[in-house]
């Protein structure tokens, strides 16, 4: 923005942040926001709020916040609408292993395919290899375990595919007395 165009104090906050973010088409970090309008981070988390509260109340798209980021996108409850249109068919439904893969990087994330083949008492591999391929999950990094292995986590389309705002959206992970008695136990080693 030059000099003369930055927000006055009569314009709204929130719908100068909805035109970026409906412009930029992608993830815009909160810190980039706040120095292009020249704006506290505070008070663009605050617009923010109030943008993502608005979105909610019966509006087609909605706010989508994933690591430091945000970006508009449609709402959930659209999905088929909004694929018919675009002529996109549900190409590939999910197997049960890769539904199984996912839960348990989005609740373990960053984890590493040994951590993934130790939870679900198989190897991981090809279902590793399809949702990397389908762009909901990444690779972040190494692990400093012995061999270095790969640690991944989900992405952005994982929060779209299921129509998730963010990772707090997620349901609370229930875990089983045996589950709790045997974490409880690591934790005292």
């Amino acid at each position: 923005m030059s000099e003369n165009t930055h927000i006055t104090e009569n314009q709204n906050f929130e719908s100068c942040i909805e035109a970026i973010l409906f412009a930029s088409g992608s993830p815009v970090s909160i810190q980039h926001l706040s120095e292009a309008l020249s704006l506290p981070s505070d008070l663009i988390e605050k617009s923010l709020d109030i943008l993502e509260q608005d979105l909610k109340n019966g509006r087609g798209i909605r706010l989508q916040r994933f690591s430091g980021r945000v970006q508009l996108t449609t709402a959930s409850e659209f999905s088929d609408q909004v694929e018919r249109f675009l002529g996109i068919e549900a190409t590939s439904k999910l197997s049960r292993a890769a539904l199984e893969a996912l839960a348990i990087i989005a609740y373990r994330q960053p984890i590493t395919r040994p951590g993934i083949d130790s939870i679900r008492g198989v190897n991981s591999d090809g279902v590793l290899r399809s949702l990397l391929s389908k762009g909901l999950v990444e690779e972040v990094g190494r692990s400093e375990g012995p061999g270095r292995p790969i640690l991944y986590v989900v992405t952005t389309d994982f929060l779209q595919h299921f129509g998730l705002g963010s990772l707090a959206e997620m349901p609370e992970l229930a875990l089983e007395e045996h589950d709790v008695a045997q974490n409880q136990s690591l934790l005292k080693d």
